[in-house]
């Protein structure tokens, strides 16, 4: 057996359950994917995925809107909101997974 040492972290517990879900959806130990991850480091010689903040599409981008673009929308959504054309937030979360999973 090849020699092995103990890592010790602190992990956000939502964040460590969501991980583990997923993970097991996957058949993959939490072990073997954080040995996964750092064994990536080592050949790639950094983060083996591109770090920055996500960029939101310009249709949805309040900072590329006018005032009257941004009033329209919020406009919009308070409309939509007040007559019960809502979805609740976990099922459009799930469905966006659902969608990019395909």
């Amino acid at each position: 057996m090849a020699n092995t040492t103990t890592l010790n972290i602190r992990i956000n517990p939502s964040v460590k359950k969501k991980a583990e879900e997923v993970l097991e959806e996957l058949g993959i130990p939490m072990s073997t994917a954080i040995n996964m991850y750092l064994r990536q480091i080592s050949l790639t010689g950094g983060i083996p995925f591109p770090v920055k903040l996500p960029k939101a599409p310009e249709n949805l981008n309040a900072g590329t809107m006018s005032e009257s673009e941004l009033y329209d929308k919020l406009d919009k959504g308070y409309n939509d909101a007040t007559a019960g054309r809502v979805h609740e937030a976990s099922e459009a979360f799930d469905s966006i997974r659902k969608k990019n999973s395909i």
